[in-house]
């Protein structure tokens, strides 16, 4: 066996290599903020119709419940 006077390189990367993967991943952290504001508008707009569903199913079961109390914003039917 003959020992090696000079060391070997081991994974010679190119400059190539270092600008393919630091652009993939700036844009797969791009398309994670994209689409994380993307979930959070849909759940607000989610939880809009949601919060109308509640109050008007509250609304009518009150007005049907002979033993409920009326709110205080209530002016009769």
């Amino acid at each position: 066996m003959t020992k090696l006077t000079k060391k070997q390189r081991h994974q010679v990367k190119s400059r190539w290599y270092y600008i393919f993967w630091g652009a993939a991943t700036v844009s797969v952290f791009a398309g994670q903020m994209y689409v994380g504001s993307g979930y959070r508008r849909m759940a607000r707009s989610f939880d809009r119709i949601v919060n109308g569903i509640v109050l008007e199913i509250e609304r009518e079961n009150w007005k049907q419940h002979p033993m409920m109390v009326p709110p205080n914003d209530y002016h009769g039917i």
